[in-house]
């Protein structure tokens, strides 16, 4: 394994940590999801190409874990620990008290979602991935991407009190 991908993988974490927070709605869980991931990707750093992107490698592993703990969850039950249910922007962006209180609305408002709609509204519209590479993480098609974000959007909207204009 190269210090190269060592380094990229370090340098990844705050995003892969953002990912995951918005997938398990506690920090927690989120940073246990990220550890997790970087494990596999350590002991697996042989199958990871070069010239691939390796956020979207990631991204794809802690998709993977998530899918696996949440069938787990179905069979065994939840865990919830009330104290660190919110996610986190670290005071970075939301500075003025009615960003911070759009910012829990629009945490609490994801929660609700189901996981497909909000693990494409997460890595599209928090991560900045395209539909393609949103398509290529979830391994589902384009179209899905879209469908999904399409109607994670539409459930949002009415939630943070915002409207939504006319559909064209």
């Amino acid at each position: 394994m190269s210090d190269r991908f060592r380094r990229e993988l370090v340098a990844l974490v705050p995003k892969l940590r953002r990912f995951a927070y918005s997938l398990t709605g506690n920090r927690q869980d989120g940073d246990d999801l990220v550890q997790a991931a970087c494990e596999k990707a350590l002991r697996n750093a042989a199958q990871f190409r070069e010239g691939s992107r390796m956020d979207s490698w990631m991204y794809r592993i802690i998709q993977t874990l998530w899918i696996d703990d949440h069938r787990r969850v179905k069979r065994q039950g939840a865990r919830v620990d009330p104290d660190t249910v919110a996610l986190s922007d670290e005071g970075k962006a939301a500075a003025l008290p009615e960003d911070r209180m759009m910012l829990a609305r629009t945490r609490a408002a994801m929660e609700d979602l189901p996981e497909a709609q909000r693990s494409v509204l997460a890595l599209v519209a928090i991560e900045g991935l395209s539909y393609r590479e949103a398509a290529e993480v979830l391994d589902v098609p384009v179209g899905t991407v879209m469908s999904r974000l399409s109607r994670a959007r539409e459930a949002l909207l009415p939630r943070l009190g915002l409207s939504q204009g006319p559909r064209q």
